[in-house]
């Protein structure tokens, strides 16, 4: 994992051009973990448009990919739903040809950091969770394993769409 303080971030790419930002973005995201009360709250309104931008992911994204993790995993109290959504919706784009190749010398870590889900998950289970925390979930440890269409499927319900198939029944 790319350590927040050096260089190569600046080598790095987002949305608006150089990642030399990243760093202090999610150094702020560690200190406030907290859900968001809205889409414009920072730093998460930031991070998205620079690493998931209209869809698209950069290299910058598999570089921060690993620290959201890592920074959810450490989180105590509840947690963003952005801790899964982003990295779920990173992966589906990356996956969908939406993005450059994972350097060599990022992948290993962007690997680590999807598998760290799991781990993240697992510790905030004991949170009180909405239904948008439990989908962004579910999004997150499918794409994870690599269950892509489900993963996106899981991201774009929407409570219309649950309610139709409840009234269905199974």
């Amino acid at each position: 994992m790319i350590l927040l303080e050096s260089g190569p971030w600046k080598h790095l790419k987002h949305a608006y051009g150089h990642a030399s930002d990243i760093p202090e973005l999610l150094t702020q995201l560690s200190q406030n973990t907290r859900p968001m009360r809205d889409y414009k709250d920072e730093p998460w309104f930031s991070l998205w448009s620079a690493l998931c931008h209209q869809g698209d992911v950069y290299d910058a994204s598999y570089a921060a990919l690993p620290h959201i993790v890592q920074i959810g995993i450490e989180a105590s109290g509840s947690i963003d739903t952005g801790f899964f959504l982003m990295p779920a919706c990173i992966e589906i784009f990356r996956t969908s040809g939406r993005g450059p190749d994972i350097p060599p010398d990022l992948e290993k870590a962007y690997f680590k950091g999807l598998r760290g889900l799991h781990e993240c998950a697992y510790r905030h289970a004991s949170d009180v969770w909405s239904s948008s925390m439990a989908q962004s979930v579910a999004a997150a440890l499918a794409a994870a394993t690599g269950q892509l269409g489900l993963a996106d499927a899981l991201i774009k319900l929407d409570d219309d769409m649950i309610d139709r198939v409840r009234r269905k029944g199974l």
